[in-house]
């Protein structure tokens, strides 16, 4: 089931006395929370990850070592960051800028992505390579979309700081003229 219940009720052990599904449950602990795949988010890295994976194995098959490279980094590090986030790691180790690196993650794969995905359709005739260039282009505007979205947030973020911290030099400038009025 699920997700994973927070109490499962203990089944009953077979009658030869063997255990293999009890490497289940633990496994079950290392996957995503359904609630976090349902998110949008979730749903972003997951398609980063399984559009990387499969421009990684479309490069794979054809003849390029060269681009080989590009598809299966950023495959990992989005399946790191599904994890990270999954996990909420972001919480746990606060002396990283979470969603710094995850921008500049965002914005190195759309734009890398875009020049291997030109070159790998224009400059090859190859099957592999097409299929390789398209789901490039694919990727590149999930990660697109990944980073506006991400840059929408920090800029939120920025400007409710930007706000309180305008509000604090208001409160302390009346506080100063009322102390200056109050001593005439």
């Amino acid at each position: 089931m699920w997700p994973p219940d927070p109490d499962p009720e203990p089944e009953p052990e077979p009658a030869g006395g063997s255990r293999a599904g009890a490497a289940v449950p633990a496994l079950r602990a290392l996957l995503p929370a359904r609630a976090f795949l349902c998110s949008l988010k979730g749903r972003l890295l997951l398609a980063e990850s399984g559009l990387s994976f499969i421009t990684f194995i479309c490069y794979v098959v054809s003849s390029a070592s060269a681009f080989l490279t590009v598809p299966l980094l950023e495959f990992l590090l989005a399946v790191y960051f599904l994890f990270a986030d999954a996990m909420q790691l972001n919480d746990k180790w606060q002396g990283l800028c979470w969603p710094m690196m995850d921008f500049l993650r965002c914005v190195t794969a759309a734009l890398i992505y875009f020049v291997i995905s030109i070159t790998a359709v224009a400059k090859y005739s190859e099957g592999a390579f097409k299929a390789a260039g398209v789901f490039g282009f694919f990727a590149t505007i999930v990660f697109a979309v990944d980073f506006c979205l991400i840059f929408n947030d920090v800029a939120k973020f920025l400007k409710q700081g930007d706000s309180a911290d305008e509000n604090t030099a208001h409160r302390t400038e009346e506080d100063n003229s009322n102390s200056d009025s109050d001593s005439d």
